[in-house]
């Protein structure tokens, strides 16, 4: 049995790039745990852990900088190989006494790589291949003992290695999709290099989690939170199996869900043998949200209600003294910035104020996991597949669908037509291929003609957006007739709604939610 508190896993010291948690994700694939810290995570942390392999990732920042950021040295001398990737590889050329210059313009974009030598790192690479490069600073001289194994036409030092040391170095992205045969140079890092064996399996964490829970649990009683969506109904499944009945899955309707999304999921749980309870407080939400228009303060009220619900619930069903939540590891990163403190996250997250407020210890099994990783733990677990496969919902559920005053008309009206436009990505098989897809009722209306009557009613855009992790997305590019399809359905069914448009923003400078 693997235990996750001793895998070997690689630690990931995150300087800041946007493609981290990408690093993470290609790690994982290899079936490697790994974990992302800040770059200033103490030292003394970091040898508390099995540790076989450090990743220095790129970042924003020049290493010539007055203030640039600096790991503990220290961590060169665990005596585990370090791979640094970007920024990674020209703080190792600085701290070892290399030289470095400010390029005169930054390199983006794909570039040919020359191998140099036989090095172990590149085994299975053609003599030249395509990568991605992105920096601003490039090596000049190598430190001393460190040797050449590949190079580009304009940077000499493309990549670097010093086996004695076990240091190796990329001014490249290997962990994007633009460079040809990353994965493996990733998998040979891991594999050939490390010697760690991929062991990390949606089995094995199973069977770890479950013992970790029933340790930490005992015989007494959990409670659990269940929204309608992926993340908590897999949280709860995985709890089920642990610990039967003294498992108590809590359902709130804060009346901001889906058209029947309130029997839904829990049905479906229920099916599994999960012991669901359900809360209608839809009335109590929506008498809090009455006038409100602001995003934020919507957040904010939904939170506090749902508190407040919750904790009676709690108090309801006796002395509850833990809590589980279905918090993601992009959640867990989110939380903290890469230069160490804590930095703000939107309030509807998972690792939001709720465990302080409601004094219980927390539970969070699935805080190890991205999204994808819990998709595969929900169908081994035996969650039907149209829940796996659901497009994410926002934690405030409609309230950030509907822009303005949150009223049952205005909801009934945004519930309707986004129904309407997911049933027909359903029935083109549009919605696979699109990462999230949803309507949101805009605070305007417009003028129309219905037979021969003038119309002034409310508008709706449609938004559907393709993405491998959120973290960026482009817009969907839905076949007109389905776009025309879905527009006359809605202006025809839904009463109160007179036109349709469609959102072409990109992620960014738009995000995916309109709130």
């Amino acid at each position: 049995m693997t235990d996750i508190n001793n895998q070997s896993i690689v630690l990931i010291l995150d300087f800041g790039s946007q493609y981290t948690q990408l690093i993470a994700r290609r790690i994982r694939e290899q079936k490697v745990f790994c974990e992302i810290v800040p770059f200033n995570y103490p030292i003394e942390k970091a040898r508390s852990k099995p540790i076989k392999g450090i990743v220095l990732s790129g970042g924003p920042n020049s290493v010539l900088s007055d203030d640039a950021y600096v790991c503990d040295k220290s961590y060169f001398e665990l005596g585990v190989p370090v791979l640094g990737i970007c920024y990674g590889l020209q703080l190792i050329a600085k701290l070892f006494g290399g030289e470095l210059s400010k390029s005169e313009s930054r390199e983006y974009g794909r570039s040919k790589l020359s191998r140099i030598g036989n090095s172990t790192l590149f085994g299975g690479q053609p003599d030249e291949f395509t990568v991605w490069m992105s920096h601003g600073d490039s090596i000049t001289r190598l430190p001393d003992g460190f040797t050449r194994i590949g190079r580009t036409d304009t940077v000499d030092f493309a990549a670097i290695e010093n086996p004695n040391m076990k240091l190796y170095g990329l001014q490249f992205h290997p962990e994007v999709f633009h460079t040809d045969g990353g994965d493996k140079i990733i998998a040979n890092y891991l594999s050939n290099i490390c010697g760690i064996d991929g062991d990390w399996t949606m089995e094995s964490f199973v069977e770890s989690q479950i013992e970790s829970i029933r340790k930490q649990v005992g015989d007494e009683e959990v409670i659990c939170g269940i929204s309608g969506g992926v993340d908590s109904a897999v949280c709860a499944l995985l709890l089920s199996k642990a610990i039967g009945k003294q498992l108590i899955s809590v359902f709130v309707d804060n009346g901001l869900l889906r058209l029947n999304e309130e029997s839904y999921v829990p049905d479906a749980l229920a099916d599994l043998n999960v012991n669901v309870k359900k809360i209608d407080a839809s009335k109590t939400f929506l008498d809090q949200l009455a006038g409100v228009v602001d995003p934020e303060q919507k957040r904010k009220i939904i939170g506090r209600v749902f508190i407040d619900v919750f904790e009676k619930a709690a108090s309801d069903i006796g002395n509850v003294r833990f809590l589980a939540q279905g918090t993601l590891y992009p959640d867990v990163i989110e939380s903290v910035s890469f230069k160490g403190p804590s930095a703000t996250i939107k309030s509807h997250h998972n690792v939001g104020g709720l465990p302080e407020k409601m004094q219980m210890e927390l539970i969070e099994p699935l805080r190890e996991l991205f999204k994808d990783e819990v998709r595969k733990l929900g169908k081994l677990l035996g969650l039907k597949s149209e829940i796996l496969g659901r497009h994410p919902f926002p934690g405030p559920g409609l309230a950030v669908r509907i822009l303005g005053e949150i009223t049952e008309e205005r909801l009934d009206l945004v519930r309707k037509a986004d129904d309407i436009f997911i049933s027909s990505l359903r029935e083109h098989g549009e919605y696979g291929t699109i990462w999230q897809a949803f309507c949101v009722l805009l605070p305007v209306q417009s003028v129309g003609v219905m037979g021969d009557e003038r119309t002034y009613e409310n508008v709706v855009a449609l938004r559907a957006v393709t993405s491998t992790d959120g973290m960026t997305a482009d817009w969907a590019r839905i076949p007109d007739h389905i776009l025309a399809e879905v527009s006359s359905e809605i202006i025809n069914r839904v009463t109160g709604i007179n036109r349709v448009v469609y959102d072409i923003s990109s992620k960014p400078p738009a995000t995916i939610e309109w709130e």
